[in-house]
C-alpha cells in the first residue's frame, strides 16, 4: 500500500506541479472529513472530466488519478498512512522491494550485473594482493642489500651471494619450524634469487603480478575457450591427406583371417568340400579320374 502512495505522490507532483499534495489538489485542508473530501472530489471531477476536455492530452489519466486520490483519503487506514508521509515526507530511498517491484530486472540484466560485480570483486582482490606482494618484494630486496652491503647500504662493486630470511617455514600439515632462508645474489643495480641449478632470477617490482581486468574470469574464460577451439581447428587443418586416408583406411583394411574361416565370414557347406579332384581306386592304387572328351 505504501508503494502505491509513493507512486501516486510522484505522479501528482509530475502532473500538477512540484509540491502538490492530495489535499491541495482537492483544495481542502488536511483536517477535512470524509464527506468534505467527497464533495471536493465531485466538484473537481466534473471540472476535469475527459468529456469536458476532449482535446486535453492525458485527461483520462488525470481523471483516473483523481479517483484514486479520493479513494485513499476517504478510507481511514490508507488516509492514516498518507498523512504520515504528508507530515514526514516521502523517503528518497524507498527500499529494495519497491525498486525491484517497479523495475523488475530480467535474466539477462541479472546475469550481466552478477558478471560485472564478481569481476569487480576479483579485480579488487587482485589489487590487494598486488600491494601486499609489492611490499614483500621490496622487503626481500632490502634484506638482501642489508646482508650484502651492511646497514649503511653502501653499494659494493661485483656480485655478492647472501642468504635472506623470508620468514617461518610452514609445512603442509600446518607445522611451523624455524626460519626459511633463500640464496640471493646482489649486484650494484639488481638483486637476484639463486635457484639450486645455479640460475639467477631477477627480483624487482615486476615480480608481483599487476592487477588487470583482462585477468578476471569474465574475460579470461572466453579467451581460454576461444584459444582451445582455435588450437583444435589448427590441428585438424595441419593434418596431411595421407594421415587422413590412413585413419579412414583402418576400418576398410583387409582382414588377415582367410575367407570362410568362420571368423570373418561364416562357413558354408561348400567350404567343407574337398579341394582336390576326385580320386578313384583301381587295383589298390589311387588314380586320378580324367574326363574324356
Amino acid at each position: 500500500e505504501d508503494y502505491e502512495i509513493f507512486d501516486l505522490v510522484s505522479a501528482v507532483e509530475a502532473a500538477e506541479g512540484k509540491g502538490t499534495t492530495f489535499y491541495s489538489w482537492l483544495d481542502v485542508p488536511p483536517t477535512s472529513s470524509a464527506a468534505e473530501i467527497g464533495r471536493a472530489y465531485r466538484k473537481l471531477s466534473i471540472k476535469i472530466h475527459p468529456d469536458k476536455n476532449p482535446n486535453v492530452k492525458g485527461a483520462h489519466e488525470r481523471f483516473a488519478r483523481l479517483g484514486v486520490v479520493a479513494s485513499i483519503l476517504r478510507n481511514a487506514e490508507s488516509r492514516k498512512r498518507y498523512d504520515f508521509f504528508y507530515k514526514n515526507g516521502v523517503p528518497k530511498w524507498r527500499g529494495t522491494g519497491y525498486y525491484y517491484s517497479r523495475f523488475r530486472p530480467g535474466l539477462g540484466t541479472v546475469s550481466i550485473f552478477l558478471i560485472l560485480m564478481t569481476s569487480t570483486l576479483q579485480y579488487i582482490i587482485q589489487r590487494i594482493n598486488y600491494k601486499r606482494d609489492s611490499k614483500r618484494v621490496q622487503h626481500i630486496i632490502r634484506e638482501a642489500q642489508l646482508a650484502a652491503w651492511g646497514p649503511r647500504l653502501v653499494p659494493v662493486a661485483g656480485q655478492r651471494k647472501v642468504k635472506v630470511n623470508i620468514g617461518l617455514q610452514r609445512h603442509e600439515d600446518g607445522f611451523i619450524e624455524g626460519s626459511k632462508f633463500i640464496d640471493m645474489v646482489v649486484e650494484t643495480n639488481a638483486v637476484y634469487i639463486l635457484d639450486p641449478s645455479g640460475e639467477m632470477h631477477i627480483v624487482d617490482e615486476s615480480t608481483a603480478t599487476k592487477p588487470e581486468f583482462s585477468k578476471t574470469w569474465a574475460f579470461a574464460l572466453p579467451l581460454l575457450v576461444l584459444k582451445a577451439f582455435t588450437k583444435r581447428k589448427s590441428t585438424e587443418t595441419n593434418q596431411s591427406p595421407e594421415q587422413l586416408s590412413d585413419i579412414d583406411g583402418e576400418s576398410s583394411a583387409p582382414s588377415d583371417t582367410p575367407p570362410g574361416s568362420g571368423t570373418s565370414t561364416p562357413r558354408t557347406d561348400s567350404d567343407y568340400a574337398p579341394k582336390h579332384p576326385p580320386v578313384a581306386k583301381t587295383g589298390g592304387k589311387r588314380r586320378k579320374v580324367v574326363k574324356r572328351h
